[in-house]
């Protein structure tokens, strides 16, 4: 049967309303009486799913400091500033704590895995120094305890700034702007590597995280998220079990997991926490990263692996369950890594997905960026 032309646009016509009308329906959700759950005081809201035995806290809204711009004109803070941001704390005096920390890039660097002296690459991804103060240990493998411990990695690396912690006070010794500086901190102008630590550890523990939308949110003001943000805020407390690690005012747990990114003897191979504990059932685990400000912090995960969000919730959506070892490999080789019993299979659909990434993406306020500061030359 022929069709005229007219017939032939109509029913063209028909199949793309048809069309339109199924995707309008794939992609439209009513939120309805899961988003009125929520537009209440925190105390209210329904219960996250956890799992048992998880010690976990409740949301907690985050302050704007009133007293950020005056704390840092404290002497010791500026002279922490200066030492961050001065190139001379590395052995080719080209390379600062800020090549990697750079406050224009989420107090991170924007790349896989740092870049260091030489430009030799690191073996993990720089983590943001939002919120350091709330750290309970440091690195991706918790290897250090205090944030003054931390700072001798960085320092001392080949592959990062290359310098010798014990010639490091010699070499700013040198200036009399430095000396002067420490004298007005430390009443001494002699300079020593425990001084310059204790110092840019009062600097760094002034880079907090600014109050975000989600934050506005959890003190009362409900117009501050969407409807999808707020279902997305939903699952993420329920059927996609983020909250088991992501909890509290800075969303993490401070604890260590191995979520299946572990390249067992494969050659991006790195066993995170075993190198330190040497303990079988640590191989694989890393320190699970505050999601504070995450939009502004990418690529994520301990080598760079991810640099798009729905990536990350796709990833984290398959349950991370595919290189687990069966009881007969694990008993020939007690190193095997077994993915964290944490990890399952979410069952998230794309509009599930959408919604979570959307929330996501709300946790994100910190839009001031910090001003380098003259450094000493003299």
């Amino acid at each position: 049967m022929k069709l005229s032309g007219f017939k032939v646009i109509l029913l063209i016509g028909a199949i793309v309303f048809l069309f339109m009308q199924n995707t309008m329906r794939k992609y439209s959700v009513d939120y309805g009486e899961v988003v009125e759950q929520y537009k209440k005081p925190l105390k209210n809201w329904p219960a996250p799913s956890i799992d048992e035995g998880v010690n976990w806290k409740e949301f907690e809204a985050i302050e704007w400091d009133s007293n950020y711009y005056d704390t840092q004109e404290l002497p010791e803070v500026m002279l922490g500033k200066k030492l961050f941001f001065d190139p001379k704390l590395s052995a080719s005096s080209q390379i600062s704590c800020s090549s990697c920390h750079n406050p224009e890039m989420g107090w991170a660097d924007s790349q896989e895995v740092a870049l260091g002296h030489d430009h030799l690459q690191g073996k993990r991804n720089t983590q943001s120094l939002f919120n350091i103060a709330d750290r309970t240990s440091y690195f991706w493998d918790g290897r250090a305890k205090t944030l003054e411990e931390q700072l001798v990695g960085p320092i001392s690396a080949h592959n990062e700034m290359n310098m010798k912690p014990e010639k490091l006070a010699g070499k700013l010794s040198k200036l009399t702007e430095y000396r002067q500086l420490f004298k007005d901190v430390y009443q001494t102008d002699k300079i020593t590597f425990d001084k310059i630590a204790k110092a840019l550890a009062v600097f760094q523990k002034t880079i907090r995280s600014q109050p975000s939308r989600l934050d506005k949110f959890i003190k009362g003001d409900h117009k501050a998220l969407s409807d999808k943000e707020i279902y997305g805020m939903h699952l993420f407390r329920t059927k996609a079990r983020c909250m088991n690690c992501h909890n509290g005012k800075n969303l993490t747990d401070e604890s260590f997991h191995n979520i299946g990114l572990t390249y067992y003897k494969r050659e991006y191979e790195d066993l995170g926490l075993y190198n330190i504990t040497k303990k079988a059932e640590d191989v694989g685990k890393f320190k699970t990263p505050s999601l504070r400000d995450l939009d502004y912090t990418a690529p994520w995960m301990h080598n760079g692996l991810m640099d798009d969000l729905y990536g990350v919730v796709s990833l984290y959506n398959s349950g991370m369950q595919m290189i687990n070892p069966s009881p007969e490999e694990k008993k020939a080789d007690p190193n095997f890594p077994v993915t964290d019993h944490l990890m399952k299979p979410l069952k998230l659909n794309e509009q599930e997905v959408d919604a979570v990434v959307a929330f996501l993406k709300s946790i994100s306020g910190s839009y001031y960026r910090m001003p380098r500061p003259e450094i000493p030359r003299k």
